[in-house]
């Protein structure tokens, strides 16, 4: 079984989730294109990398655009990231060979989620966007970093068997 970003669960509130995410290890590709194209484009770079370097593969696979916070559905730069194992270091994890890969930290963020089945296109995140941030704002949030789109499941899988969220960080200790 393919081992999932670990979170805890801080609350449920109507519509959506409230996480804690703890620091972890990202293996992300910046690409151009549509918000279809990125995570096609970059899955061959990033499955070369764990591949290559014995690293299991994890989900979700996210997604998020670049330089854009507001609506991340009309960006034409996008940067698609494999979430490294639990446990992984900068320092335990091969150095990318494709100079395209680059190998991060994120620190520990809490953030709002909603979860849901369907295909895997602009139009589906950008409803599901605008339900989380209608939810977010009515509960006094505050967003604090890029929305991202995570897709757990491999693209053969049927679309209404897979599980995608939309993740909008928010500012911590509410």
């Amino acid at each position: 079984m393919t081992e999932h970003q670990p979170y805890d669960v801080l609350g449920q509130r109507t519509g959506y989730e409230l996480r804690r995410y703890p620091a972890h290890v990202v293996a992300e590709v910046e690409v151009s294109g549509s918000f279809e194209s990125a995570g096609p484009t970059a899955f061959r770079p990033l499955a070369s990398y764990i591949t290559r370097g014995g690293v299991a593969m994890t989900a979700p696979v996210l997604q998020h655009a670049v330089d854009v916070v507001d609506d991340s559905t009309t960006a034409e730069a996008y940067r698609v990231a494999f979430v490294m194992p639990a446990g992984a270091t900068l320092d335990s994890l091969p150095v990318p060979q494709d100079a395209r890969v680059s190998i991060r930290e994120v620190p520990e963020e809490v953030a709002a989620a909603i979860q849901f089945s369907g295909r895997w296109t602009r139009g589906v995140f950008r409803r599901h966007l605008s339900e989380l941030r209608r939810a977010v704002t009515r509960d006094g949030l505050q967003p604090a970093g890029p929305v991202r789109w995570a897709r757990f499941d491999p693209p053969w899988t049927p679309w209404f068997l897979r599980r995608n969220e939309v993740v909008l960080p928010v500012q911590p200790g509410v």
